[in-house]
């Protein structure tokens, strides 16, 4: 994808490592479920020599009580085989969602872990491919094709002694069919390997594309560009469909060579045991279960060689899955001479090379010192705030900050469930008097017991819908609930009404009580009511100190708040 660094995709033999490092502390399941497929498949081969038997009681003209034996010994080894087969399938499905469970813990762990620009590089459609598709994908070979390939594994090899115990001609036969299938098995590898990997690529492009268009859509209406941007998307659909289909074909040609091979070999036993018959080294019986025991490698075999289509598709998947679980964690800032203060110094900061944001800025934050950002749009105020959350990694210089830094932005996420559940993310373990406790410091408390269920009632996606200013007291109460040393707060209003805006700086001043503050300043009074004013131009620091000082100094902040006066009588008819 052109303009786009996407996140890293583990090499095979790293993806072996990570496999085997995630199985390596269930080892006592693996081996149980093993040696329980091994007796499942031990048992089941007797099946073979049993009909045989019954093939030479038939043919010999034996009395038909002699068949009772045979037939008990058939009904006992289908009962045995079936629960040891379920017994050593159960424990091998547990190790596979134990192993997944564990890399999926890892991945989501790097993956809330990553620096916000490193997201935006590769774009989120590439993380929400791997996120949604290759999850989802390992996970259907973790619970199906696992399973079914250590079964299928375990029956070919065990039946191919199972031949050579009857005569090794028999398995001298059989082998004729191995070279077409390895034949067949390599050149598939070959080809789908590059295959997957470019469509789990092209996935993640067409899903970037949709989640642009998709988002954008207003401003799509408002161009007239909606042609544009649907042959945008048609184009990368195409080619993902282009490329699911060229798996199609693939997948068509390797299934077709592996029914040469099925034909090849049972011709070769067949001939062998008619040649045997002949001569006298075999009677029809073993014959018959020499037949019957390689038409019996036909769904295994063909299952382990199917299986290389998962394989391979998931393979890939988890590759890219490694790749993000292997990436190194992002350095905590240090908190030595900080206290629950802020130190910021020598910071520079570029989300493209050569394109500076902020230039040499220092800043430090008291503890318990309030400090509001004011600058116009583009200073580099939200930038250097989620530099102090952690939400950003500096290009250069040096962020060091208390333990628990907590942000809240003007864009606040409620999550799909119960209320109660939304503002539990801060504090697991709070009761609900507490939830109560958070909500009253707010000013929420009403409303939330206004809802139909209370903090029980549904919200986010297909729940109960909030407003603006709902959602920016919900994140406020998480904070309370959170109780970090230091919050960062950037354009926490915005989205509020004049009036709502009130009510919510109002709700901000009691959430920030007793803590250090960095407040990107919407509204000017914001800054009036702050310890200090940090005034930024040009992602340089310009002004800086407490409200009235600057107000009368006839710099860039009088202008700015002459300005903000000046808009207030204006729209409302009397000063701010």
């Amino acid at each position: 994808m052109s303009g786009r660094e996407l996140l890293p995709t583990a090499t095979p033999a790293r993806t072996r490592r990570a496999v085997l490092e995630v199985v390596r502390p269930h080892r006592r399941l693996a081996a149980a479920g093993f040696a329980l497929l091994v007796a499942a498949t031990s048992v089941g081969l007797f099946t073979q020599p049993l009909l045989g038997w019954v093939v030479d009681l038939v043919a010999g003209r034996r009395p038909p009580a002699e068949l009772a034996v045979p037939v008990a010994l058939l009904a006992l080894v289908a009962v045995t085989q079936g629960g040891l087969t379920a017994w050593g399938l159960a424990r091998v499905a547990r190790l596979g969602e134990t192993a997944l469970a564990d890399l999926r813990e890892r991945f989501v762990e790097r993956v809330l872990a990553l620096p916000l620009e490193r997201v935006e590089k590769a774009g989120s459609g590439d993380l929400t491919a791997r996120v949604t598709g290759d999850v989802t994908q390992v996970a259907q070979a973790v619970r199906s094709a696992l399973p079914a390939l250590a079964r299928s594994l375990l029956t070919i090899a065990l039946t191919l002694v199972a031949l050579a115990l009857l005569d090794w001609r028999f398995l001298v036969a059989a082998l004729v069919a191995v070279p077409v299938q390895v034949h067949t098995a390599r050149w598939y590898v070959r080809n789908a390997v590059p295959l997957y990997a470019k469509q789990r690529v092209a996935t993640g492009d067409q899903q970037q594309r949709l989640l642009d268009t998709i988002g954008g859509a207003r401003t799509v209406r408002g161009l007239r560009a909606e042609d544009e941007h649907t042959d945008r998307v048609t184009e990368r659909s195409r080619a993902a469909v282009e490329l699911t289909m060229r798996g199609v074909r693939l997948a068509l040609r390797f299934y077709s060579r592996l029914h040469l091979a099925e034909y090849l070999g049972l011709a070769g036993v067949l001939a062998a045991g008619v040649l045997l018959v002949r001569d006298g080294s075999a009677s029809i019986g073993t014959a018959t279960a020499a037949a019957l025991y390689f038409h019996s490698l036909f769904g295994p075999v063909n299952t382990a060689l199917a299986l290389l289509d998962d394989a391979q598709s998931a393979t890939a998947s988890l590759s890219r899955l490694v790749g993000v679980a292997d990436l190194t964690p992002p350095q905590e800032r240090g908190t030595g001479g900080a206290a629950e203060g802020v130190r910021v110094r020598g910071l520079h900061h570029a989300y493209e090379p050569g394109r500076p944001v902020l230039h040499d800025v220092d800043l430090d934050i008291e503890p318990g010192e309030r400090v509001a950002l004011v600058g116009a749009s583009g200073a580099g105020k939200t930038t250097l705030a989620k530099l102090v959350a952690g939400v950003h990694r500096p290009t250069a210089g040096v962020v060091v900050a208390a333990d628990g830094v907590a942000m809240v932005t003007q864009e606040v996420h409620v999550f799909a469930g119960a209320l109660a559940d939304d503002l539990r993310l801060a504090r697991p373990e709070a009761e609900d008097g507490e939830l109560h406790a958070a909500l009253a410091t707010v000013d929420a408390l009403d409303w939330v017991r206004a809802l139909p269920d209370g903090l029980a009632t549904v919200v986010g996606e297909g729940g109960h819908r909030l407003t603006g200013a709902q959602r920016q007291q919900l994140a406020l109460a998480r904070l309370v609930l959170a109780d970090p040393a230091v919050a960062v707060l950037d354009e926490a209003t915005a989205e509020a009404g004049s009036s709502g805006a009130r009510a919510l700086e109002r709700a901000i001043e009691r959430a920030l009580d007793g803590r250090t503050a960095l407040i990107v300043a919407h509204r000017l009074t914001q800054a009036a009511s702050a310890d200090r004013v940090v005034v930024m131009d040009g992602g340089r620091v310009v002004e800086h100190g407490p409200h009235d000082r600057l107000r009368t100094a006839g710099g860039g902040y009088a202008a700015h708040w002459a300005a903000w006066n000046d808009k207030n009588a204006t729209e409302t008819g009397k000063d701010s």
